[in-house]
């Protein structure tokens, strides 16, 4: 999956575990999901847009190859 958390995520000054925390998950899980190894569930992806103040598409849309 192709995203934008990690810098999303620092430029709120937050850690792995910090928003993982915000969204109720491990920092595990957060790590996943920033290394594209794994994909979040659409609310998963709502409250990490919703922590990191930004939308869906500024954090997971990806163009068609």
């Amino acid at each position: 999956m192709d995203n934008r958390i990690k810098i999303a995520r620092v430029q709120v000054s937050l850690t792995q575990q910090q928003l993982a925390e915000k969204v109720d998950v491990t920092r595990q899980t957060i790590s996943l999901i920033e290394k594209g190894k794994y994909n979040p569930s659409l609310k998963l992806c709502l409250n990490i847009c919703h922590a990191v103040n930004k939308t869906l598409d500024e954090l997971f849309w990806k163009e068609r190859d």
